[in-house]
């Protein structure tokens, strides 16, 4: 974290939005070193962190007032399959695994441990980006369908104006204690029952789409930090792919490229 400091001090950085799901735990730990010397970390206190890092914690904490999928630590307790089981304190898709039967439910405990057992949601599946102020107020929540994903991360996906969804996961993020970004996952029941599954206190891989529907986090955040009003800006329904494209360069243009780099 030292330095974190010297960097900060050196360029006179005001503003410090981490975006990676290790990097807001020190963040959050040095707020206070980092506001005596003007710079603003935006995120969220420990004690809300890790509400949203231990999965277990995570529906413990909104089980009386959300809706959210049967989960449990329990082999014992599942009563219906499928099922999913994913790490306690898992990060993106690792070890997430679909449980058809008794059969995959002993190989999974007898490989994996510190797992969480959920409610299999065979819906469409959203992720809902949040902003709330500094004061953890929330100010918008935009959500977006998640129509294809690589890795956990969403590479094709929808905007959609919902002000039920919305306004749950607004609720949702004061609850829990959010300041700025958060993004929370939610998925449909066999009911079509829009459930939550996951919060992320960060900014999220797909916020990308919600900037291109109008509402830009990161450019909010600033004006927050300069005391500007906040004017919530009106979302566009867009969809947005992501793709891969390949640069192929010539020996010669190869060359000079890497020399361009040296």
């Amino acid at each position: 974290m030292w330095t974190l400091l010297k960097i900060v001090i050196k360029h006179n950085v005001e503003v410090l939005l981490p975006t990676s799901g290790f990097d807001i735990y020190p963040y959050s730990e040095n707020r206070k070193k980092l506001a005596e010397i003007g710079a603003h970390a935006i995120v969220s206190d420990r004690d809300s962190l890790e509400i949203c890092r231990d999965k277990m914690l995570t529906f413990e904490t909104i089980s009386n007032n959300f809706e959210h999928p049967f989960t449990t630590m329990q082999p014992e307790r599942i009563r219906a399959f499928p099922i999913i089981a994913k790490p306690r304190y898992g990060k993106g898709s690792r070890n997430v695994i679909k449980i058809e039967d008794e059969v995959d439910l002993r190989y999974v405990t007898s490989k994996f441990h510190d797992m969480i057992f959920q409610e299999y949601l065979p819906g469409k599946e959203y992720t809902i980006d949040v902003l709330s102020d500094m004061n953890k107020e929330p100010i918008m929540a935009v959500p977006r369908l998640r129509i294809q994903t690589k890795a956990g991360v969403s590479t094709k996906g929808r905007i959609v104006n919902d002000q039920n969804t919305e306004t749950e996961c607004m609720n949702i993020a004061k609850h829990v204690g959010i300041r700025g970004p958060c993004c929370i996952q939610m998925k449909e029941s066999a009911e079509g029952i829009l459930k939550i599954i996951e919060i992320n206190p960060r900014l999220g891989g797909g916020t990308i789409f919600t900037t291109l529907a109008g509402a830009n986090f990161p450019a909010m955040i600033i004006d927050m930090i300069n005391g500007k009003d906040i004017v919530k800006p009106s979302i566009s329904e867009i969809t947005i792919i992501r793709y891969f494209e390949e640069i192929v360069l010539r020996s010669g243009e190869r060359d000079r490229y890497a020399a361009n780099l040296l």
